[in-house]
């Protein structure tokens, strides 16, 4: 039997390498070995016999099975999935059987160039892991219709093989969107802890009782204007394909396929808010585990530091520190990569960008405090090529690096415009390096430096003014501006207050609020009874955010649900009015439930009933965190237990 099938140039032109393409999908072959051509002519013909079995909304990808089991995607142009199909003619539908040389489509060169969009014609093997055996590329100018590669299958492949191995994960996604009705009929769709989450044109199209069968489903709900398919653990590998499978870049994520038109500046604010929240808990998600593991390890060694007489001079103490602190001081390299990969710029890249923000000698000049002079209430604290600037702290930082992001994924299209192609390789990420990097450190840094000292100096005045009202305003507001970096200002308040008075009322309220976050998540715990992966993680989260760390409580949980956050901060504002009434003070920087330590006051000093206000205070903030979430706060609409569900029969074909 010949496993060797020839895939022909789908166009005229130069063929070339995958690794060549400026596509990061693409170029790591993300989406399956292949090759791809950069085009002169505007037919586009099938590369071999098949049948159609997939057409993007917006004409920019073609999907192709072969009898052999081999799936093609087609892809026409790179990011042209922006152009709303305008410069594409498809000539065959879904089901269509073509022949290899048929025409499929046209494409208009001079549209896509037009629209400083990259023309490239790709051509990738979507299931290369479970047929193909060896691929062969012949680069070169080649005619359309001609031998572009040689692929071999694996000796075991055949119709029958290559669909029994291929992964349920996309045998269920192709069922779900063929009973969805297709990518015709999707406006939106994204995904939660364990469900796809449908917007649809016509949402009697999708049958139930057929959706329920789909082997690799557990349920459907209709709700919220959508429709919801209970998929379980592996929702996001589903997701996935799903995205593979009409057409957009797997690595954006892409929430929106035909985003409607918002109106109004109040509907703008809001759809735009969200979405930057939805960016930073989408990128802060794939490390929640390991923030959690490192607040553990931190809370263990405060045991060991506080009760087990460990002293901090110890190499043991310094092993295990750095253990803990390894995941935040170097959280801008690993936010860089996760929100390139949420937003779509090289992850590689925007990593190196956090690792210069944090470069040892940039963080020495924030940490030795000295300061040429101020502008604009900032300390000017380096010179670039003359230019005076304030280099901030950026280790433990998140927001800086969810913009670097995003400005590199504006950027790359922009390079890819005017650069040659032989010198993008070399130019593209030393380019993209500079301006975001020294966007980040001129402008973005100070401009956040700038808010944090206004901030900052409005905190002090209230605590002059009123500490009830203080412990108020504060409570309810600060985890609002650790998510946006904008607390570092605070730091060296507190610094000061204990440095100077040993003691400070300040960091009191601050660990009211960590007590809160722990208290919302605690609740989302409680209340969940059939999500396994959210009842683990908001546990893990409350544990750490109880030994001073709220990052996997925030962005894990709290912030995942909306209002679990506010009801959250709803519960500090109350426990930080408390907390100010009684002018409960802290004497060390340790907080939350495991720093009780610090609310010990000095012989001599302070309230002697501080450490039994702290516990009163940090009572009254649990309880009222935990209540408002519990009642408002969440509902357990994601959470579906996988063994309620009965055995599946896949009667869904597409």
């Amino acid at each position: 039997m010949n496993n060797n099938i020839t895939l022909l140039s789908p166009v005229t032109g130069e063929v070339i390498e995958l690794a060549h393409v400026n596509d990061p999908v693409f170029s790591q072959k993300t989406l399956g070995e292949g090759f791809a051509v950069v085009p002169n002519t505007n037919t586009i013909i099938a590369p071999v016999d098949g049948k159609v079995v997939m057409l993007a909304e917006t004409k920019h990808a073609i999907g192709l099975r072969t009898d052999s089991g081999i799936e093609l995607l087609l892809h026409l142009g790179i990011d042209t999935v922006e152009l709303g199909g305008k410069p594409f003619a498809l000539k065959v539908k879904t089901g269509d059987k073509v022949k290899a040389g048929q025409p499929i489509a046209t494409v208009d060169l001079a549209a896509i160039k037009a629209a400083h969009k990259d023309n490239t014609i790709i051509v990738a093997i979507t299931n290369s892991a479970q047929v193909l055996g060896t691929i062969t590329v012949q680069t070169g100018m080649i005619g359309a219709g001609e031998a572009a590669a040689i692929v071999s299958l694996k000796q075991e492949t055949s119709a029958h093989t290559a669909t029994r191995a291929e992964p349920q994960v996309r045998v269920t996604a192709r069922q779900v969107l063929a009973a969805v009705g297709g990518a015709d009929n999707i406006k939106s769709v994204i995904h939660c802890f364990t469900r796809l989450r449908f917007t649809l044109k016509d949402d009697s199209i999708p049958n139930d009782a057929q959706v329920k069968q789909i082997r690799g489903v557990l349920d459907v709900a209709r709700a919220n204007d959508q429709y919801q398919v209970v998929i379980g653990q592996t929702v996001e590998d589903v997701y996935d394909e799903l995205i593979a499978l009409l057409g957009i870049n797997p690595s954006l994520q892409k929430e929106t396929l035909n985003n409607e038109v918002t109106t109004g500046v109040g509907n703008k604010l809001k759809q735009a808010f969200f979405k930057m929240i939805g960016v930073i808990t989408g990128s802060m998600m794939p490390v929640i585990g390991l923030l959690a593991a490192s607040g553990m390890l931190k809370g263990i060694l405060n045991i060991l530091t506080n009760f087990g007489h460990m002293s901090t001079t110890t190499s043991t103490y310094t092993i295990i520190n750095a253990m803990g602190d390894a995941a935040f001081y170097f959280l801008p390299i690993i936010v860089g990569f996760t929100a390139a990969q949420k937003l779509g710029s090289n992850p590689v890249i925007v990593s190196l960008i956090g690792g210069f923000l944090i470069y040892p000698e940039l963080v020495k000049i924030f940490a030795s405090g000295k300061y040429t002079y101020y502008l604009a209430g900032v300390g000017i604290n380096a010179n670039f090529f003359g230019i005076p600037i304030h280099i901030p702290q950026y280790t433990y930082s998140i927001f800086p690096m969810i913009f670097a992001a995003w400005m590199a994924a504006k950027i790359e299209p922009w390079i890819k415009k005017w650069m040659p192609v032989t010198l993008r390789q070399i130019f593209t990420p030393l380019i993209e390096i500079f301006l975001v990097g020294m966007t980040v450190l001129v402008i973005v840094g100070p401009v956040i430096s700038f808010i944090s000292e206004g901030i900052a100096s409005t905190l002090q005045w209230l605590l002059t003014v009123n500490s009830a009202l203080s412990g108020l305003i504060i409570g309810g507001l600060y985890q609002v501006l650790v998510i946006f970096g904008l607390h570092w200002a605070v730091i060296p308040l507190i610094a000061n207050d204990i440095a100077a008075n040993g003691h400070s009322v300040l960091n009191g309220i601050i660990s009211v609020t960590m007590v809160a976050q722990g208290a919302g998540a605690l609740a989302v715990w409680v209340k969940t009874k059939h999500n396994p992966d959210l009842k683990g993680l908001s546990l893990s989260a409350a544990i750490s955010a109880a030994v001073g760390i709220t990052e996997p409580a925030m962005y894990g949980v709290n912030l995942k649900y909306g209002r679990v956050f506010l009801t959250s901060s709803i519960g500090a504002a109350i426990g930080g009015l408390v907390n100010g009434l009684l002018k409960v003070d802290m004497y060390g920087f340790t907080g939350s439930l495991i720093g009780f330590p610090s609310f010990v006051a000095k012989a001599g000093q302070g309230n002697p009933n501080n450490l039994l206000y702290f516990w009163l205070v940090a009572i009254i903030t649990i309880v009222a965190a935990f209540i408002l979430t519990y009642f408002f706060g969440y509902q357990e609409t994601d959470s579906y237990n996988p063994k309620d569900a009965p055995e599946k029969k896949n009667i869904v074909n597409l």
